[in-house]
């Protein structure tokens, strides 16, 4: 961009990234629509599932930054979810998308520090209270701003100035919003004081430094943030889940560390599980495991965790409880999916797993699993001092592939070679990890997307994609010729055949386009038709027995030349 007085250089690549780093849903566009929303880091897309359940992209952008966070809110009675990011330009942005501009629309954009990524300045953690009534964005180091989130007189979204929750001395590892119903929201921070670890020489204090969790509460009388509580928790702690609370569940978290998961809660005592570990060679199956990303599941009147741990297992986490309290954490194997930096369990019946490396995974679901394990091979670990459930990986059985996004990430080599026998250079590119690599060729050109598959009675002679309205933006018909035969197919979210066009169907076609601005004319060895925007049809028949064998003239608005314009011989 340039300006009168400064340029601005922005790099913008020729084919975006593969990568995902942030994966979340919700209804964006329109109440009860499934969407999801991927962050690539500087960018942001939307996708959608059809009736065949497979991906599309409804809208990319730039955003000219780093993503950091991103987290989804509902305002309470709402029936349409906004997005809020996090980033290193130092603010606090709000997004709506609309579906009929096809572009995300800037709702609110809140200043609160310097831009870069700092350890102190918020926007690398990010969280919203499950009503809808205020946010909380954070520093990995510090500092803390809980904002207030509101409607207006018109019904307008609102957002408050920033409320401190700072506390120096303090790395933060994880947040979450709380299930607390209609009672003054709360947040839950994973965190560690290291004040007498920098006071202590000897290292003493460092070996012995605990990690806690802090409830955050919002007072919305008082307009203040408060410290309610603290809870002590492994020092192997590193993600934290929120449980479903008010008349949906018992509330809480679920603190997750290496090789256990614990129910916490204040004025609860913890209640643990052993994570299943799998069946390996030698010492491998002693090493615990860790979770690495989960999505939470709700209906009415059941919910259930699905956690992944760092070889890719998908755990089912249950609970066990009466009212507000829980007497069991129950984990059984679900099935495996490549290691992913997010999953989302939409209540379209579909799972996305945005893999670390390699394509990212739609799923379907066949069953939502067993809620227990089969203890026969179940057998005490030491480091635990309790007995552990073994597993061994199966073929899928709970979910079965439903599409793919193709992705390089990450491409650990490359190299640009001759890749067609001296007619042109490509790069041959390593792509993956592990059981999950490949060798991908790249070739300049312009890439295609299958959208429809539909099978020909007949071998086709000609093929015109014809729009029926000069304003319409996209072609509305795609006109294929056989033998003694035309078929016109529609185009739309589905190809279908259609019959009411107006062009004659029982014989084959020299040539079809558009007349003027709303008609169409079709020319075929019969005569000419001409196919008015009312469906009036003028036919000129061929003299005697004679009949048209070629078409030399042009017509406006079929086939792929540039001016809409092909001649067309038999």
């Amino acid at each position: 961009l340039l300006c009168t007085a400064t340029m601005y250089l922005y790099s913008v690549t020729l084919q975006k990234a593969g990568g995902i780093q942030k994966a979340v849903y919700g209804s964006f566009s329109a109440p009860k629509v499934q969407e999801i929303v991927v962050s690539r880091g500087k960018s942001l897309e939307v996708f959608t599932t059809d009736g065949e359940g497979r991906l599309i992209s409804l809208y990319y952008t730039e955003v000219f930054g780093t993503i950091l966070s991103l987290s989804t809110f509902r305002l309470t009675g709402g029936n349409r979810d906004y997005i809020i990011v996090g980033s290193d330009s130092g603010k606090i942005t709000i997004l709506m998308y609309e579906r009929e501009k096809a572009t995300f629309v800037k709702i609110h954009q809140e200043t609160f520090g310097k831009s870069g990524s700092r350890r102190i300045v918020p926007g690398s953690y990010l969280t919203c209270d499950p009503r809808g009534r205020a946010v909380l964005i954070s520093a990995i180091e510090k500092q803390k701003f809980v904002y207030v989130l509101n409607r207006d007189g018109a019904a307008n979204l609102t957002i408050s100035s920033p409320l401190e929750a700072h506390k120096s001395h303090t790395i933060t590892f994880d947040v979450v919003g709380m299930d607390v119903d209609y009672e003054n929201p709360c947040f839950a921070c994973l965190e560690l004081d290291y004040s007498e670890v920098d006071e202590d020489a000897t290292g003493e204090a460092a070996a012995s430094v605990e990690k806690q969790i802090t409830y955050y509460e919002l007072d919305l009388g008082l307009n203040h943030v408060v410290r309610k509580a603290t809870l002590a928790v492994e020092r192997s702690a590193h993600a934290l889940y929120a449980v479903p609370g008010g008349g949906d569940g018992p509330g809480g978290v679920l603190v997750c560390s290496e090789g256990l998961i614990s129910y916490m809660n204040i004025n609860h005592d913890a209640v643990a599980a052993p994570i299943p570990r799998r069946e390996q060679v030698g010492d491998a199956s002693l090493r615990p495991p860790v979770i690495v990303t989960g999505a939470l599941h709700k209906q009415k009147k059941m919910f259930f965790f699905l956690l992944q741990t760092d070889v890719g297992d998908l755990m089912k986490v249950t609970l066990d409880y009466e009212k507000n309290k829980v007497s069991r954490v129950k984990i059984a194997y679900f099935d495996t999916v490549p290691i992913a930096s997010s999953i989302c369990v939409l209540r379209s019946g579909y799972l996305f797993v945005a893999a670390e490396f390699s394509n990212h995974c739609l799923f379907q679901f066949r069953s939502i699993g067993e809620d227990e394990m089969d203890l026969s091979r179940a057998r005490e670990v030491k480091d635990l001092g309790t007995v552990v459930p073994f597993y061994s990986p199966r073929p899928w059985e709970n979910i079965s592939l439903a599409d793919e996004i193709e992705s390089l990430s990450p491409v650990t080599k490359m190299e640009l070679t001759d890749v067609q026998g001296g007619s042109g250079k490509g790069l041959i590119c390593l792509c993956g990890r592990g059981a999950r690599s490949s060798i991908r060729v790249l070739q300049y050109g312009m890439g295609i997307t299958e959208m429809a598959v539909s099978d020909m009675p007949g071998n086709p002679s000609s093929v015109w994609t014809v729009k029926t309205s000069a304003r319409a933006e996209h072609d509305d018909y795609i006109v294929v010729s056989f033998v003694g035969a035309t078929l016109v197919l529609s185009i739309g979210e589905r190809v279908e055949e259609v019959t009411d066009s107006g062009l004659l169907l029982s014989s084959s076609t020299l040539a079809v386009g558009r007349l003027g601005d709303d008609a169409l004319v079709q020319v075929h060895p019969h005569g000419i038709r001409h196919v008015r925007s009312d469906r009036r049809i003028n036919d000129w028949k061929a003299p005697g027995r004679q009949q048209v064998s070629a078409s030399p003239w042009r017509i406006s608005g079929g086939g792929p030349s540039a001016n809409g314009c092909t001649p067309t011989r038999t």
